[in-house]
């Protein structure tokens, strides 16, 4: 099993970018489907994007689409998330998950998680 740890969040303006990493620990990271999760203040936790584990295919949010990219380096045992134009509504603590998992949209597929990076939008 993989432990993961966030990094990058951080405060930003309307319009900026921000790279945030997860790093994972255990020589199987290539094995998993690696997932980003966001969750504001009064809101569920919810799927952001996904790189699934093998093909490497990739699945966003309709709300990021075009804006946030999610990558992966198999060598470095990390995942990235790439936010561009960024907008005061992605506020919110973003999760790095991991799991074996086909389904990449769904939490409950994910049996790992980090503990959060927050990242702040200001308008």
């Amino acid at each position: 099993q993989v432990q993961l740890v966030e990094s990058g969040g951080g405060l930003v303006q309307a319009g900026g970018s921000l790279r945030l990493s997860c790093a994972a620990s255990g020589r199987t990271f290539s094995s998993y489907t690696m997932g980003w999760f966001r969750q504001a203040p009064g809101k569920e936790r919810e799927f952001v994007a996904a790189i699934v584990r093998l093909s490497a295919a990739t699945y966003y949010t309709d709300s990021v689409k075009g804006r946030f990219t999610i990558s992966r380096d198999n060598a470095k045992n990390t995942v990235y998330l790439q936010m561009n134009s960024l907008k005061p509504e992605d506020t919110a603590v973003y999760y790095c998950a991991a799991g074996l998992t086909s389904i990449p949209r769904l939490r409950s597929a994910y049996d790992t998680w980090g503990q959060g990076t927050q990242v702040t939008v200001s308008a």
